[in-house]
């Protein structure tokens, strides 16, 4: 049994190794094609634009007209299209002769209620609009949520604020009210907490029930990554934990998200990072200062340029490059800056690319560069 186990336990690592394909979007001499984690091309630069992949499909142009590529370069779904959105729960959107639609990977279109606007799919349900009201359909195509809330965001964490006249709460993705509409502002579902704003008060929620903090006047949303989260008070910022309590007292000019267990802030016009205990970790001395990544290192500034720093504040990649989220994309909505999956997208003298943990550059240099993408899921 154990040597069944081993040989399954190895073909499903290596099985996954080999579909397990991640790739960027990158421009060169004005056409855009893909390259894998090693810097080779695993598309050839071709299209007339083009779009990360969402999944196993990318958008693509090709005389002026969009379809659907596969990971291999091929067209499973021909140009055809004056305009298209990303793939999403197995759905695009496109437009045709002036008329918006839903096609799956067939480029099969999908039967909805009427509506007068066509949304995208986001995690398997999409916004239907009558008139003045909206609700959601499912990927069958049927109607979860009939139109009856005058806004619906998208989903964070299976949940989405939702505004019903005036006020704001939380649907999750059945289109059962999670949260009750009572609130002015709400931030988004996170498993660390919530915040709400009701009437000139700012607090957190706390099993359903409104949670004032005294003295706040702005609060930003939880995330998974960290029990903090920062705030504003007298125009300084802290952080509080989902019970409403600061933890670190509201004492600085600027403040960045916890990861990795540590965050950026800034005091007089100088950035450092302290830990979750509020104790100054890295000091005060950058230009600018972005979030650790996963993998312990954080992008930060000197006069013009950037380079990455470790969790004790050693920098490990010099400040010879400029970081970004977002350039050129069409369909675009950047990237992350600092390393993502151990990959970090930089540029250097008006080129862009990739460099690994070591700062060494991974192919060549781009027109342009977006994130890798997993083009498994």
């Amino acid at each position: 049994m154990k040597t069944i186990f081993s040989f399954a336990l190895i073909f499903s690592l290596v099985t996954t190794a080999v579909f397990a394909q991640e790739l960027a979007l990158v421009r060169d001499n004005d056409l855009f094609g893909y390259i894998n984690k090693t810097g080779a091309y695993a598309i050839q630069p071709q299209f007339e634009k083009a779009a990360s992949f969402s999944g196993k499909y990318a958008a693509a142009m090709k005389d002026k007209k969009w379809g659907f590529i596969n990971t291999s370069g091929e067209w499973v779904i021909q140009p055809t299209y004056d305009r298209v959105k990303e793939f999403n729960s197995g759905y695009a959107v496109v437009m045709q002769n002036d008329e918006w639609k839903y096609i799956n990977n067939k480029g099969e279109a999908l039967n909805i209620p009427p509506t007068d606007k066509v949304y995208d799919f986001d995690n398997g349900v999409a916004i239907i609009k009558s008139g003045e009201k909206i609700g959601l359909i499912d990927t069958s195509g049927k109607a979860i949520l009939e139109p009856k809330y005058d806004e619906i965001k998208g989903f964070n964490n299976g949940y989405a604020k939702f505004k019903n006249g005036e006020t704001w709460g939380l649907l999750d993705k059945k289109g059962k009210v999670f949260v009750p509409a009572d609130y002015n502002e709400i931030g988004d579902f996170s498993k660390n907490g919530i915040w709400a704003r009701k009437g000139d008060s700012f607090g957190v929620l706390i099993n359903e029930t409104f949670t004032p903090i005294n003295g706040v006047d702005k609060i930003w949303d939880f995330t998974n990554d960290s029990p903090l989260t920062y705030a504003r008070s007298n125009k300084m910022m802290g952080f509080i934990n989902g019970k409403g309590e600061w933890i670190i007292q509201p004492s600085y000019d600027k403040v960045r998200a916890f990861n990795a267990g540590l965050a950026p802030v800034n005091k007089d016009k100088e950035w450092g990072y302290i830990n979750e205990k509020g104790e100054m970790v890295i000091d005060t001395k950058y230009r600018d200062a972005e979030i650790f990544s996963d993998n312990g290192l954080a992008p930060v500034k000197e006069k013009k340029l950037w380079g990455f720093v470790d969790k004790t504040g050693k920098l490990v990649i010099p400040m010879e490059y400029d970081i970004s989220i977002g350039m050129f994309g069409f369909l675009q909505s950047g990237s992350d800056k600092g390393f993502i999956d151990g990959i970090a997208r930089v540029k250097k003298n008006k080129e862009w690319g990739f460099i690994n943990e070591n700062g060494e550059v991974i192919g060549k240099w781009h027109q342009n560069a977006e994130a890798f993408v997993d083009t498994s899921k």
